[in-house]
């Protein structure tokens, strides 16, 4: 990612953070101080959770530090590392389209539907999987392009590694 997208990324899930810790402090506060607990707080943290997670793992979080079984992959060659790269994100990547139609006529259709205490539409709760979806697809693409380009990194420091 160039570095102002990925600024501005890292700005945005930054807010969502600090928005869950306001949102945990003031429940917290509300619930042991006052002994008053407040439903939207919890709604607001789920919400928010939700968002955190999605959007750091689709646009934060360096494709090397994803989660990945390398068993394989650490015991092959150059020549094949670089095939299970084009394998690997053919397949991810390649779900990720497949499951896209479904998924975003499912988040739309949900914007009908709202939380039950701060009436948000559920296509704005579910709306950062697509997010997700668009990302592995984005990456699958670019890491498949890097491998045919060259030889993979060893190291995987480019996250050049196999995709999660």
């Amino acid at each position: 990612m160039k570095a102002w997208p990925l600024k501005a990324a890292q700005a945005l899930g930054g807010f969502l953070f600090i928005a869950l810790f306001v949102v945990f402090v003031v429940q917290i506060t509300a619930r042991f101080a006052f002994n008053k607990p407040l439903a939207w707080s919890d709604e607001a943290a789920v919400i928010l959770y939700v968002w955190i997670i999605l959007w750091a793992a689709a646009t934060m979080v360096p494709q090397g530090e994803h989660v990945a079984f390398d068993l394989v992959w650490n015991v092959a060659n150059a020549r094949w590392r670089r095939i299970l790269q084009i394998l690997g994100n053919a397949v991810v990547g390649g779900l990720a389209l497949a499951a896209l139609p479904a998924s975003w006529d499912y988040v739309r259709f949900m914007a009908r539907e709202g939380t039950p205490v701060l009436g948000v539409p559920l296509m704005a709760v579910y709306l950062p999987f697509i997010v997700l979806l668009l990302a592995m697809v984005v990456r699958s693409l670019v890491q498949i392009v890097q491998a045919l380009r060259g030889p993979v990194d060893v190291s995987r420091g480019d996250g050049g590694g196999p995709t999660p």
